[in-house]
Parts: C-alpha cells; sequence; structure tokens
C-alpha cells in the first residue's frame, strides 16, 4: 500500500487520533538492558565507550510534544552523516545505545529515538507476548515515519549532515527501515537486520515491505539468517524477486547457517561471525551510496 494511502487509511480509523505531552508514558531512558531480552549474556556483549563523544539522551520535538531519544556523535560534530537507528521490539535499551555509540565513533551522528514512548515502556515487560500486545502492536506506522521524520529535523539543525541520510533496524526495527526506504525518498541508503518483509496487516500496520516495492528508491540491504523461525525464508526470497523484478538496486543476504537476532550481542542468539560480517557489509553499503 502506498505511503499516502497508508497515512489516510490511519486518518479514517482514527480521526479522533491525537496525542499531547500527557500522552507520553515515557519521558526519560533507563539503563541496562530490556527485562524481556533476559537472560542477558555477559561474555558476549560488546560495550562502547562515549571517549570523545557527545552521548546521551535528547528531546526530539514532534507534533504532539517531545519524544525521547538516545543521540551519539562525536564531539563538535559539523556536517556529520546522519544515522537513524531503530530498536527491535524491546526499545531503546543499552545494546541499541551500544550501535549508537560504534557509528559515533566512525564519525556519525546517530540518533536511536524512543518510538513507544506514547504506548508504554518497554523496558518494564518481562513476558514478549504481553510486550507486543500491550506496546508495540499499539505503534502506528504512519506515526512511526512522522517520528523518523522529526529525528532527521532535529538532527539538521544539530551537527548533522541530512544529504547524506541512513536508517538501519533490528528485527521491528528492520521491518521499519524497509518502510522508511519507500517514506522518505531522500534517504540514501538503509539496511534492514531481519525484518520482516510480509505479514497479516492491521489497521494500525496496514503494509509490509514486500507490498511496498514500487515506493523503494533509496538502496536497501537486508541481512537475514536462513534458520531464522520468525521469518520464512520463502518470505525472504519472494522479497529478493520483487525487487529484481522491479530493478531495484536493493539487495538481500541470507547467512545460511543462523537464525533470528544474529546481532544481538547480549542475548544467547548471537553469532559473532555473521555479526561482525553483517556490520562490514553495511558499512561498506553506506559508503557506497554516499553515506
Amino acid at each position: 500500500m502506498p505511503q499516502k494511502l497508508l497515512e489516510t487509511e490511519f486518518s479514517s480509523l482514527h480521526p479522533a487520533t491525537t496525542f499531547d505531552r500527557r500522552g507520553f508514558l515515557m519521558t526519560s531512558l533507563g539503563a541496562g538492558f530490556a527485562l524481556a531480552a533476559q537472560p542477558v549474556m555477559a561474555q558476549s556483549v560488546i560495550t562502547t565507550d562515549s571517549d570523545g563523544l557527545l552521548a546521551g539522551e535528547i528531546k526530539v520535538p514532534v507534533s504532539d510534544g517531545e519524544m525521547i531519544a538516545y543521540r551519539a556523535a562525536p564531539k563538535d560534530a559539523r556536517n556529520a552523516p546522519v544515522v537513524l537507528v531503530v530498536s527491535e521490539i524491546f526499545g531503546v535499551h543499552e545494546h541499541i545505545a551500544d550501535v549508537c555509540r560504534r557509528f559515533a565513533k566512525l564519525g556519525y551522528l546517530a540518533i536511536a529515538p524512543e518510538l513507544f514512548a506514547r504506548y508504554g515502556n518497554p523496558r518494564s515487560y518481562t513476558s514478549v507476548p504481553e510486550l507486543i500486545a500491550n506496546v508495540v502492536s499499539k505503534a502506528p506506522d504512519a506515526v512511526v515515519m512522522t517520528d523518523l521524520d522529526a529525528c532527521v529535523a532535529w538532527a539538521g539543525k544539530n551537527g548533522g549532515n541530512t544529504s547524506r541520510l541512513a536508517i538501519t533496524g533490528f528485527c521491528w526495527g528492520g521491518r521499519i527501515s524497509w518502510l522508511y526506504a519507500a517514506h522518505n525518498q531522500k534517504l540514501s541508503a538503509a539496511v534492514a537486520w531481519y525484518g520482516k518483509v510480509d505479514g497479516m496487516p492491521t489497521a494500525l500496520q496496514p503494509a509490509y515491505p514486500i507490498d511496498l516495492v514500487e515506493k523503494i528508491k533509496a538502496p536497501v540491504l537486508g541481512l537475514y539468517g536462513a534458520k531464522d523461525q520468525g521469518i520464512p525464508l520463502t518470505d525472504v526470497e519472494a522479497m529478493k524477486l520483487a525487487l529484481e523484478k522491479q530493478g531495484s538496486k536493493s539487495q538481500i543476504y541470507v547467512y545460511p547457517g543462523v537464525g533470528h537476532a544474529f546481532h544481538a550481542d547480549y542475548r544467547p542468539s548471537y553469532s559473532k561471525a555473521e555479526a561482525e560480517d553483517g556490520w562490514k557489509r553495511l558499512l561498506a553499503w553506506f559508503k557506497a551510496n554516499g553515506v
């Protein structure tokens, strides 16, 4: 479904839906990892320091108030390429913040918005099904897109060069990265880590990446695991074929020996070799596409 129709459908289904400052249930970011992501595999967790960086919580102005986000950038950053970092269902916890610092060490201005801030605190849930039902499923795609636009606007006023703009996301954020590539025609590049490309539409999430292939102009690199139990390989192959038929510059790479969340160094699903290779591919993809 084209983005304009997506926004129209959301408006028609929820004509009275507005948010004000009191509607933001999360007003600050906590420390550590999300409860639902436990147990944390401490021996594999990557920790990136903030030496030489401007790193921490910011408030991004949006239409209905201020949205919290984590920002990391080189100190005194000027004209830095911008990367939007979109979390998994667990929200902006320590792993996502660390990914932002990794980008900042390389000269990027990285922003990870807490896109669930209106709907609840994903850190506070211990059950994944409850987290999805009570928080994640309530986040409309149309609102997520405009929230990301607001982050781009903030970056442009705070040392970022938004003509060199990229997005990357993991799991839930992987799907959002595909969608944003269809939404923002000025995006330079995207990397989607194991984000769903097809599924059952809902009123608030009415389209999947495979529905929006014609609108995806920015080159997207999709990174997937062949043994992912939540994303059928047939869906990934169908997306790859759809992109090829469209003559898209986007590409999909499938790692044969791993499953879901292979980049998540704090979880048992982490696969070091594939995660490091994926990171190298991401950086090369950004560089090749001017970010």
